[in-house]
């Protein structure tokens, strides 16, 4: 099996409270694989990097494999590892994920044993982080090093930097990185130069980009601009239901992409789903904006049903059909 792109980043073990319909308990999830999702919608040949324990159901490997997923990128460890991950949704889809006794509480359902313990993640840099789960260097199959795109998922800071290098020193040709918020502080922006020289796309959220300028300026596209002079070709902007903002550094380009209106079912995962297929646009057409439109299309597709294998499963058509008309909406700013 070969693979064209590669996702890294943490697999999880889902526990979701959704807005409406039953809750969701021990699934598959975690942002490599939504993000993979996304970009299946649009090309095959997809490997994951990733670890997993012993307790992780060898079902779902080999769910990932039927559904043409290159695993070998997936290291299983010995022992057990702790991948749950909870997320609660109100009725106007707000997220929640504060500890899970008082949500099924809330609702009278019945606490599953299985989130006996579980604390929710720590989002301070300061916070003592489990990188137990995080890829390393070591874990890179040699054929991963030779993929023609790659999507680094949020990881702590150190661990994107020493994926990174690894990757660079091989000849992936597009590589995109979406942060994770517990650096994206004031602090943290001038080492972001090492992260950003020479990255291909860099897909902060509006909030992360807001936090990494606390006090300075509320100017989106200037925060942007001083991103993109450390060396990233692009810089999207995802701003949730408002869509995105893409920022071409090289050409001084500004472009505002509504998001496709669409019915939400579960929002988990919408932003990796975007990842990927704005990684798969690229790679097939090489412009920044169709990139975007292909992005912006798997993350609508994706949050009209549940769980990362979705967007993979709608009608022949549909993603094209909205692909085009997509493109009729998007606007230079």
């Amino acid at each position: 099996m070969t693979s064209k792109f590669v996702f890294a980043g943490r697999l999880s073990r889902e526990y979701i409270l959704p807005s409406e319909g039953p809750p969701i308990l021990d699934r598959p999830g975690g942002s490599p694989l939504y993000a993979a999702g996304g970009a299946a919608v649009w090309e095959k040949e997809i490997g994951l990097l990733a670890r997993v324990g012993e307790d992780y159901p060898s079902q779902w490997l080999h769910t990932f494999e039927e559904r043409s997923f290159d695993t070998r990128g997936i290291h299983v460890l010995p022992g057990s590892l702790d991948l749950r991950s909870f997320r609660a949704y109100s009725e106007t889809l707000e997220l929640s994920q504060t500890n899970p006794v008082g949500h099924f509480a809330r609702r009278e359902l019945t606490f599953p044993k299985a989130l006996l313990n579980y604390h929710p993640p720590d989002k301070r840099e300061t916070a003592n982080i489990d990188t137990s789960a995080v890829p390393l260097v070591t874990d890179i199959p040699d054929e991963y090093l030779e993929v023609e795109a790659l999507h680094l998922c949020p990881l702590d800071f150190k661990s994107h930097g020493r994926l990174l290098a690894a990757f660079k020193r091989g000849s992936v040709a597009t590589i995109s990185l979406d942060p994770s918020p517990q650096y994206m502080t004031q602090s943290r922006r001038n080492d972001l130069r090492v992260l950003l020289d020479g990255l291909t796309v860099f897909m902060p959220s509006e909030e992360e980009l807001q936090s990494l300028f606390w006090g300075e300026t509320n100017d989106l596209w200037e925060m942007a601009e001083a991103l993109g002079a450390f060396g990233c070709k692009l810089i999207v902007i995802k701003r949730g239901k408002k869509g995105q903002w893409l920022y071409d550094s090289a050409n001084k380009k500004r472009w505002k992409i509504p998001a496709y209106s669409s019915r939400v079912a579960d929002p988990t995962g919408a932003g990796d789903a975007f990842c990927g297929g704005f990684l798969a646009g690229y790679h097939a057409t090489h412009d920044p904006l169709r990139a975007a439109a292909h992005g912006n299309v798997s993350a609508s597709l994706s949050m009209e049903g549940s769980g990362p294998f979705y967007p993979m499963d709608v009608l022949p058509g549909l993603a094209q059909a909205r692909l085009g008309a997509l493109q009729e909406m998007i606007r230079e700013a």
